[in-house]
C-alpha cells in the first residue's frame, strides 16, 4: 500500500501544527469553538482538503472535537490516544506480551505509592465513606454469577476516587489510562487469570482501613499487598506460556 506523497504529508503536518498554535495563541479552552473551515483555511493559508485532514488527525488525538452539524471545538485533551496506543501495543507485542501487563502494574502502583502521603492526608470523611461503599459493591457483585462487569466498574471507580483528592487532573487521567489498558489487554492473553474476588475485596478494604486511620505506612503496605497477587499471576502465566513454547 503506497502512502501519501512526502510533500502532502509535510503540508498536512504543517496545518496540524498551525491549528495547535492557533488554539494556544488564542488561549482557547476545552469546549471552545474553533473558526469555520473557510476561516481556518484563510488563517493558515491552507487548502480545505489539508484542513480537513488535519482536523481528522487532531480529532483522533482528542485535541479537537468535531460535532457534526455544529462545528469544530477544542477537545477534552484526554489520554484516549495513549490508551489506544498502549492497548494496541499490548495486544500486538511480538515479544513478551506479559511484560506489558507487568509494566502497567508497576506504573499504577508507582503513582499511588508515590502520592500515598498526600492521598491519606487529603481523603475526607465523605470520600472515605464512598470508598467503603465501593468495596461493599465489589463484595456484593462478586457474590453472584454474571456480575463481573459491576465488580470491574466498582474497582475502577475505587482507584479513580483514591487519587481524586489530589486535585491533579493529569495524575487522575494517567491512573485511569493505565487501569483501562490493563483491563482491556489482560483478558486477551492466554494463561492469565483474574484474581480471586475475595482476595481483591480484602485488599481494597485494607487500603480504606489504613487511609481512615491516617496510617501512611499501612496504606503503602496495603497497596503492595493489593498489587502483589497481580504480579504473581503474571509471573505464573508467563511461566506457563514459556513451558508451552
Amino acid at each position: 500500500m503506497s502512502g501519501a506523497k512526502p510533500g502532502r504529508q509535510l503540508l498536512r503536518q504543517e496545518v496540524v501544527e498551525g491549528i495547535k498554535r492557533y488554539i494556544l495563541q488564542k488561549r482557547l479552552r476545552p469546549g471552545d469553538p474553533l473558526p469555520t473551515e473557510p476561516a481556518l483555511c484563510e488563517a493558515l493559508g491552507a487548502s480545505r482538503s489539508s484542513v480537513r485532514e488535519a482536523v481528522k488527525i487532531l480529532n483522533a488525538l482528542d485535541i479537537v472535537e468535531v460535532r457534526h452539524g455544529h462545528g469544530t471545538y477544542v477537545g477534552r485533551l484526554s489520554l484516549s490516544a495513549l490508551v489506544e496506543s498502549l492497548t494496541f501495543r499490548g495486544l500486538l507485542s511480538p515479544g513478551d506480551d506479559f511484560q506489558v501487563l507487568a509494566d502497567l502494574v508497576d506504573v499504577r502502583e508507582l503513582v499511588e505509592r508515590g502520592m500515598a502521603d498526600r492521598i491519606v492526608t487529603q481523603l475526607g470523611p465523605g470520600q472515605l465513606d464512598s470508598l467503603e461503599s465501593l468495596v461493599a459493591d465489589m463484595r456484593e457483585q462478586g457474590a453472584g454469577e454474571g456480575e463481573a462487569r459491576g465488580f470491574v466498574e466498582a474497582d475502577r471507580a475505587f482507584h479513580a476516587l483514591l487519587v481524586e483528592p489530589l486535585g491533579n487532573e493529569l495524575v487522575e487521567q494517567l491512573s485511569m489510562a493505565f487501569w483501562d489498558v490493563f483491563a482491556i489487554v489482560a483478558p486477551h492473553l492466554d494463561g492469565f487469570t483474574h484474581a480471586d474476588e475475595t482476595e481483591t475485596v480484602a485488599a481494597h478494604q485494607s487500603i480504606v482501613d489504613a487511609a481512615r486511620a491516617g496510617d501512611v505506612p499501612a496504606f503503602m503496605k496495603s497497596l503492595g499487598e493489593h498489587y502483589a497477587p497481580v504480579r504473581r499471576r503474571i509471573a505464573e502465566a508467563r511461566a506457563r506460556d514459556a513451558a508451552q513454547a
